[in-house]
């Protein structure tokens, strides 16, 4: 203490209220322990914006498309738009019109200044607009762990940052081209408004994200709602916000679509309708287990997701008990209202026949932050009882918990978006080989095509694969299916005609029902994409010992997860998991046979 201090108190207090003293000093000491306990060191904004930015770019270039739907209902659709061809689903088919093409023009606009500004081929496009997913989902999760300060205090939103980082669930769904993804980056913005007390921000969070994205991520402004309307009792405010928020959404949604479409479309509201009452809605594409999403759970945030499950009713215990310091500044939100929105999707999504992994995607960050909050608790416990002394934050006397937990917890993560990386990104890498063997054309390199030539790449099995057709060198590059041991409905070409996306397009279904007309016989193809493994079948032999007819040229390593070991391929041991993991081929065929010279009168005449 000062020596004024002292002074003050001897002149306030004489030497016969030793008692009233020593109660101003305990009262000091007091203020001292909860000073120290409320302030710790925490990253600045900036640096947790560059550091999340320098993650999700890496995941920009590094992850998979682990989706098909992302390759055929969102990246499809788009490449229509700038370049006037490519794959249309059933669900851009006006008869049905469930995905809506204002979300894509979101894509189109940033992809369109690469292109027309920069003169960007089409695979420096695709990255792009991964760079601009990877920029928009750290913008937002940086503004969600600075309202996580306010809500839980620095030491949560320290750990919830470390966490962001490593996490392999959004080194996954951070840069992917999905609307849950985009819902995912809207409700962590939604609800850093919410514990910045914002609320304006939250309701408009939550509309973006429901409407622009993911109708069902409305329900994760349930808590929102409940605490604007009940608690606090503005319900005014709640109204007004809502129906501003749905209007400006909305007007320019609806006419988006209704000018693609042809016709009045509500998207969000087919989407919902299909899903809930369709005949046999999305069930058609197949069922899980119960135990799928605990097992995805733990494959993208491994330890995290243990505590992320517990991390309400431990709460609740530890502050009706200890009176749990868990909590920041600004806390007016009660704890289980903040946590409850992970717990509502679960019980939303974990009762579903229909799995996805991409279903979760828009409550990741919020199984980061319960993850975050159940750590801190257990430190906390940690020192109520091992630590006789409460003058300093008790995080100090645990930090040795929290660093070997979140060395371990980041250890695992890292190897398995390793995993990931080294055993499935091949499609990606084979088809960027061949993209960029035929740009590099000059004399003395010879590419098996050149790229105005009209060439069918073919895929059998491997359809799901396909990356997009941002991965054909040009538009005389067309993808073409050959009959596979799968029978269910393949996507087909957008029509040449003028105005293709108002057209009802022939031969297809919702029912998921296999379209014959999808298929051309193997002899129209000029290059075939296959993976090279042991188990075959008539309709999907292995192409590449076929050596009479075809050759090899391009050929990257692909995990065969039938012959390896469950743990060591889903995450990468170094030394250990190439001694219990099996790889083969993801080979691009060249046909051998003689194809028929297309005469390019343009190209021979400037000569």
């Amino acid at each position: 203490m000062a020596n004024t201090d002292k002074f003050e108190m001897r002149q306030r207090f004489p030497k016969s209220d030793k008692g009233l003293r020593k109660s101003l000093k305990e009262d000091r000491t007091s203020l001292k322990a909860s000073m120290a306990e409320r302030f710790c060191w925490y990253p600045k904004a900036s640096v947790v914006f560059n550091v999340l930015l320098s993650a999700r770019i890496s995941a920009a270039f590094l992850s998979n498309i682990s989706d098909c739907d992302e390759t055929f209902n969102y990246w499809e659709p788009t490449h229509y738009l700038m370049y006037g061809n490519g794959f249309q689903t059933w669900e851009y088919s006006p008869v049905y019109a469930i995905r809506s093409y204002a979300y894509l023009l979101l894509h189109v606009i940033p992809a369109e200044v690469m292109r027309n500004i920069f003169n960007a081929n089409k695979l420096v496009v695709f990255y792009y607009v991964r760079f601009i997913l990877g920029v928009f989902s750290a913008a937002c999760e940086t503004y969600f762990y600075k309202a996580v300060v306010v809500q839980f205090g620095e030491h949560v939103a320290r750990v919830l940052f470390v966490i962001l980082i490593f996490n392999t669930g959004m080194f996954i769904s951070s840069t992917a081209f999905l609307p849950s993804s985009f819902a995912m980056c809207a409700c962590t913005l939604a609800f850093g408004g919410w514990f910045n007390q914002n609320f304006p921000l939250a309701i408009f969070g939550i509309a973006l994200g429901a409407l622009v994205g993911w109708p069902f991520c409305a329900v994760l402004g349930l808590p929102i709602a409940y605490d604007i309307i009940i608690r606090r009792r503005r319900l005014w405010l709640f109204v007004e916000w809502s129906v501003g928020c749905f209007a400006a959404i909305m007007i320019p949604l609806v006419a988006v679509d209704t000018h693609y479409y042809g016709k009045q479309v509500i998207a969000p509201l087919n989407i919902v309708l299909y899903n809930i009452f369709g005949q046999g809605g999305p069930d058609l594409y197949g069922v899980e287990p119960w135990t799928f999403y605990f097992l995805n759970g733990f494959l993208n945030f491994n330890l995290v997701f243990v505590l992320a499950l517990v991390s309400l009713p431990l709460y609740i215990l530890v502050d009706l008990f200890l009176g749990s310091k868990t909590k920041g500044s600004g806390f007016s939100i009660p704890a289980w209202l903040a946590l409850s929105p992970m717990y509502i999707w679960f019980l939303v999504f974990f009762t579903r026949p229909h799995k996805e992994e991409r279903f979760l995607f828009p409550v990741y960050p919020f199984i980061c932050l319960a993850g975050s909050v159940t750590l801190s608790l257990v430190q906390e416990m940690y020192h109520r009882i091992f630590t006789s002394t409460n003058k300093k934050h008790f995080s100090i006397s645990s930090n040795w918990l929290a660093c070997t937990f979140l060395i371990v917890f980041s250890s695992l993560s890292v190897s398995r978006s390793r995993a990931l990386y080294l055993g499935y990104h091949a499609p990606l890498d084979v088809y960027a080989d061949l993209f960029n063997d035929v740009l590099q054309e000059d004399e003395g390199h010879y590419p098996p095509f050149k790229i105005d030539d009209q060439v069918n790449v073919c895929v059998g099995k491997e359809w799901y694969r396909f990356p997009s057709s941002f991965f054909l060198p040009s538009d005389t590059w067309n993808l073409q299916f050959i009959k596979s041991d799968f029978a269910g409905q393949l996507p087909q070409q957008y029509s040449k005609e003028p105005g293709a996306t108002k057209l009802i397009p022939s031969y297809m279904n919702d029912r998921n029902l296999e379209e014959p007309s999808r298929y051309v016989n193997i002899s129209q193809c000029d290059l075939l994409v296959d993976l090279a493994v042991n188990s075959t079948s008539p309709k999907e032999p292995n192409f590449s010992l076929h050596s009479k007819h075809w050759d090899i040229i391009y050929s990257k390593r692909f995990l065969d997860a039938s012959r390896s070991s469950s743990f060591y391929r889903a995450f990468n041991i170094p030394f250990l998991s190439e001694k219990y993991t099996e790889f083969v081929s993801y080979n691009i065929l060249k046909t051998k046979r003689k194809r028929k010279k297309i005469r390019n009168l343009n190209r021979d005449n400037f000569r």
